[in-house]
């Protein structure tokens, strides 16, 4: 009598990962390649967002862009007074008086804008090459509307 040999089990399915943690991976990806690219162009990753914000928020404070940029305003008053330093925003006393300076992209700045724009150009066309664009707008609202639910106040 031969003995019998049984199959081993299947392997239970893993789990599918977790939104947040892909999310958070494509991040980590996307922001290694913005920062090496960027680089190029002299400009770290918060002066490029705090440039593309000034481009269609003109006039903020820095202390809001600190918010959107999720940087302390310490931390973006310096990377402020670097860009202005360089000529690509000036600063301007805020229509209703008080401390509070409004910056705004100079032409040099949107120059420099547009050359890394550029690169996030190359960047985008890698990681969507896959995507169809029907997907890439389903993705593009649905980023926006998970964005928007965990911090209502800021749109």
């Amino acid at each position: 009598m031969t003995a019998r040999r049984s199959r081993p089990a299947a392997p239970p399915s893993a789990p599918a990962a977790r939104l947040s943690y892909l999310v958070f991976r494509l991040e980590r990806r996307i922001r290694a390649r913005l920062d090496d690219a960027l680089a190029r162009h002299g400009v770290t990753t918060t002066e490029y967002m705090a440039l593309s914000e000034l481009r269609t928020r003109d006039g903020v404070s820095s202390a809001e862009l600190a918010r959107i940029a999720f940087v302390t305003p310490q931390a973006m008053n310096l990377v402020i007074r670097d860009l202005e330093r360089r000529g690509l925003i000036r600063r301007d006393p805020h229509p209703d008086g008080g401390r509070t300076l409004c910056a705004r992209l100079t032409p040099e700045g949107a120059s420099v804008l547009r050359r890394c724009d550029s690169s996030l150009d190359d960047i985008e066309a890698v990681m969507l090459a896959k995507v169809d664009d029907a997907t890439r707008e389903t993705l593009r609202e649905g980023l926006t509307v998970c964005a928007r639910a965990l911090r209502p106040d800021a749109y």
